[in-house]
């Protein structure tokens, strides 16, 4: 059927911001919540072979503990929470530039954001921690479902 003349139709350029908004969403929301994790609760920081057996204090942060997985806990400043919750502010402001936003509203915005955070969260979290944070097979499974599930529920096409 011919759609009402100002109803949204996806178009190639369309399909292109909406994916580059759920990214720069995804990369506000994954550093915003990794700058308070930092400073909260700490990241791990793997022990080289000669730290092993020696509990040592980073430059960047006190250790807070160690494991038995070969990493050590270093908590950053708490000004690395109060930038990553100026960024989480942001980040709430972001899904709001969907061009679909008027027709799909919250709800659907949000939910299909998820598949998106999913696999980013993953791949950044990765890239943030090294190989402690390797995603698995199973990580990767889920994730491409995920990325499945928010494609279908985007473009899916409705009355």
């Amino acid at each position: 059927s011919i759609k009402e003349e100002g109803e949204f139709q996806w178009t190639p350029l369309a399909i292109v911001q909406s994916i580059a908004i759920f990214c720069l969403a995804g990369i506000a929301e994954i550093f915003g919540g990794y700058l308070v994790w930092a400073a909260i609760k700490g990241l791990r920081v793997e022990k080289t072979e000669s730290e092993a057996n020696v509990n040592n204090t980073s430059a960047n942060g006190a250790v807070d503990g160690t494991s038995s997985s070969g990493y050590d806990i270093v908590k950053k400043p708490w000004w690395f929470a109060l930038i990553g919750s100026v960024v989480l502010v942001a980040y709430g402001f972001i899904p709001c530039l969907q061009p679909s936003a008027a027709t799909d509203g919250f709800a659907r915005i949000y939910a299909a954001y998820g598949g998106f955070f999913i696999v980013m969260s993953f791949l950044i979290g990765w890239a943030l921690e090294g190989p402690s944070a390797k995603p698995d097979v199973g990580d990767l499974v889920g994730g491409l479902i995920s990325v499945v599930g928010a494609l279908v529920i985007v473009f899916w096409p409705r009355r």
